[in-house]
């Protein structure tokens, strides 16, 4: 899951070739200064709303009733990299839009999406709507977000999904359309789309348990219970296969003790946030958990051994680890304990009837603001979210986050992709960029401590000071 494809060095020298021409001219790159002045007016005479029929345009033979009579001959441009799930499914998606709404679709996918599309940008043809998410080595999406070039989306979730009677923020999962990956300014607007995920969380031998007659925990004090009792029988509550998986796990946690705007500013490390009562009960949850994890864990939390941890859930020698829905695939060939079967759960609530969140990775689809099409392009974004296009997706393994996607999935795959809609909320997002700093990353400073935690070579309280003389430096060097 977060292997990424890597572009070639000409794209990377394409990108800051078409970034250099075609920028914003705004210095401080801040995305913090988008405003609506930034993006184009809607075209005259369209509908924002796929419900909303227009009386304004229509062609000779089309009905004053279609809802998208003003779209007629209509063709929009529409860009998507080409992943493991291949690029069949956009064409049937692509497909069905037309079928839907009689929009014609002219699409480009692509291995390497910005070689393809960067020229033409540079030249000022945008696509209408480009599937390209952040984190990929050219950062293109993450250029056209710092110089304020993607349109504003949030209408779209008020919009009626094309073919069917739901709106769009009906269909999505709650938590999905409240990250900065979505809504990267912090003004409430929405930029990008949430789209293709894997549900990151707790993995455990729901036979053990059930063996057991022992309840999921839904808070951390009741884990603690279970931790003790499972003690007693010389089983570990806790396991993890490397410290590298602490990063979904810490952003889960500190959302679920206070929220999004404390993960917001912990992510940009604001200063005196770790020293704050949330940053504190995350800490203490951690460092508490490290006293119930198998003692064999640090020693095999490598690249080479991980799966030796891994091993000791299936083999009932620790209940829980973090990790994500490819865990099954990676071990499928193990041997394990007799009744096993794979569970995964949420973090634990901080407190009864609060709320517990998973972490979850998903891709995005944007409009660029200098798209010709920008209504059109808008149906599209909300037709993504369609019982059609979910279902053709998924026929790929493309999942989107949308409420009920459970229904249509087979295997352990209905239990994974259920989570939210069990309550859960979605956590999203990770640490904010900085410029390179001798000796401190994100690894080093916030995940990797665990090691030590659990082989009692470092204190809570050292870890705690190292984390908040790390982050003054980070802060200082955001980029």
């Amino acid at each position: 899951m977060k292997k990424r494809i890597l572009c070639t060095i000409m794209s990377v020298s394409m990108v800051a070739s078409l970034l250099a021409g075609c920028g914003s001219g705004n210095g401080s790159g801040n995305g913090a200064q988008n405003n609506s002045s930034d993006t184009p007016s809607t075209e005259a005479g369209t509908s924002a709303d796929a419900g909303t029929s227009t009386d304004a345009g229509t062609d000779e033979g089309t009905s004053s009733d279609d809802p998208y009579a003003a779209y007629a001959g209509t063709t929009i441009s529409v860009a998507a990299i080409e992943t493991a799930y291949g690029s069949e499914m956009w064409q049937e998606v692509a497909d069905a839009f037309t079928a839907e709404t009689g929009i014609a679709v002219d699409l480009t996918t692509d291995k390497n999406l910005e070689d393809v599309i960067g020229p033409s940008m540079q030249g000022g043809e945008y696509p209408d709507v480009i599937h390209l998410a952040t984190g990929r080595e050219a950062g293109l999406t993450e250029q056209f977000i710092k110089d304020n070039m993607i349109a504003d989306i949030t209408d779209v979730l008020s919009m009626t999904v094309p073919g069917e009677t739901a709106a769009v923020s009906d269909k999505i999962a709650g938590g999905f359309t409240e990250t900065s990956l979505t809504n990267p300014y912090g003004d409430g607007k929405t930029y990008l789309a949430p789209m293709f995920y894997s549900p990151c969380g707790l993995f455990y031998n729901a036979g053990l348990l059930e063996e057991k007659g022992w309840e999921v925990p839904t808070t951390w004090d009741e884990m603690w219970e279970l931790g003790d009792k499972a003690k007693e029988e010389d089983i570990y509550l806790f396991t993890y296969p490397t410290t590298g998986y602490f990063d979904a796990f810490l952003y889960a946690l500190m959302y679920s003790v206070g929220g999004p705007e404390f993960f917001d500013k912990a992510t940009h490390y604001e200063e005196g946030i770790w020293e704050t009562p949330e940053a504190q009960t995350c800490f203490d949850i951690i460092a508490k958990l490290a006293s119930y994890t198998n003692p064999t864990t640090p020693a095999q939390a490598n690249d080479q051994d991980f799966t030796q941890n891994q091993q000791l859930v299936l083999d009932n020698k620790a209940i829980f680890m973090p990790n994500g829905t490819w865990i099954v695939g990676e071990m499928a060939e193990a041997p394990r304990a007799d009744g096993f079967k794979w569970g995964m759960t949420a973090l634990p609530a901080v407190e009864k009837g609060g709320d517990s969140y998973s972490y979850t990775w998903f891709e995005q689809a944007w409009i660029p603001s200098g798209a010709e099409n920008q209504d059109a392009a808008k149906l599209f974004v909300a037709f993504l979210y369609s019982d059609a296009a979910c279902e053709i997706f998924a026929k790929s393994g493309a999942i989107q986050p949308v409420l009920g996607i459970a229904d249509k999935l087979e295997g352990d795959n209905v239990m994974f992709y259920s989570i939210y809609d069990n309550g859960a909320k979605a956590a999203m997002g990770n640490f904010a960029a900085f410029d390179a700093i001798p000796g401190i990353e994100v690894r080093t400073v916030f995940l990797d401590p665990v090691n030590s935690l659990v082989s009692g070579n470092m204190t809570e309280d050292e870890w705690i000071a190292s984390v908040i003389s790390a982050s003054d430096q980070m802060r200082e060097n955001l980029k």
